[in-house]
């Protein structure tokens, strides 16, 4: 599945113990001996929720949130069980979902993080303005993210600086690198580099940092539509949390082949 280009493979382990492993995930993201994605993701049974999803990057590293992710399995499960809201337990918590009549599914990625422990960064500096070139803001959706406010992001270098800020010391478990144009009050361009992966044509966890950090610095309102390389993502930070929407894909349902699974 995807959602405006941010793609996934997913698998369903309800019933069952787990199968996805590093091994497994590093498999399976290798995109020309694979099938490539940007984040695999489990399903899983719980007590607790609806279902449970484990995320895994590209790298085989664990990731903890992954909003687009979330909501492409909350719109295949609604359209399974025909209903129209539902609980994911993930990494993050319990998060809630959505699905309208026309099939726009919305995801609460809950409250975001601004404390530099929570983050999280190596040292207490002031999060809305990090001693970074460029003046980036940090934020936790769940997953540590840099934003940059650039004036020409299609300008920016994303490989080169995302690369080089993915690992900076600032950041101990590494981080997602946002590069941000502002066009209004609601509406913004964004790039993303995610960390375990790379560069991505969107980002759901990332598109909620940038609207939280562009609000910070008083850019934008609470409610912003962000367009990203593969498509566009309604963000609206509400008192409850922030509230991500947008189109979602299912590309194609398949079955792993024995030997592939056999030579891991």
């Amino acid at each position: 599945m995807h959602g405006a280009g941010n793609d996934f493979v997913i698998i369903d382990s309800q019933g069952r113990d787990s199968v996805v492993t590093a091994p497994l995930a590093r498999a399976l993201g290798d995109r020309h001996r694979g099938v490539g994605f940007d984040q695999l993701a489990e399903i899983k049974s719980t007590d607790d929720a609806d279902i449970q999803i484990d995320f895994w990057n590209a790298d085989g590293t664990m990731a903890q949130a992954c909003g687009n992710a979330t909501r492409c399995i909350a719109q295949h499960h609604m359209a399974l069980t025909d209903t129209h809201s539902m609980s994911i337990r993930t990494a993050r918590g319990i998060l809630g979902a959505t699905r309208d009549r026309q099939g726009l599914v919305s995801v609460n990625m809950g409250a975001p993080q601004h404390d530099w422990a929570a983050i999280p960064l190596s040292r207490d500096v002031d999060t809305r303005h990090l001693p970074i070139d460029g003046d980036p803001v940090a934020v936790s959706m769940g997953n540590p993210h840099c934003v940059f406010f650039v004036d020409d992001v299609m300008s920016e270098d994303v490989a080169g600086r995302g690369a080089a800020l993915e690992h900076h010391a600032l950041f101990p478990q590494a981080t997602n690198v946002e590069f941000v144009q502002v066009r209004d009050r609601n509406e913004a361009r964004m790039r993303v580099w995610e960390r375990g992966t790379g560069i991505t044509l969107a980002c759901g966890s990332g598109a909620c940092a940038a609207l939280v950090a562009a609000h910070q610095r008083g850019l934008t309102d609470r409610q912003v539509r962000i367009h990203a390389d593969g498509g566009w993502l309604g963000i609206d930070w509400r008192d409850d949390g922030v509230w991500m929407s947008g189109p979602t894909a299912h590309v194609f349902t398949a079955t792993l082949d024995a030997a592939f699974l056999a030579s891991l």
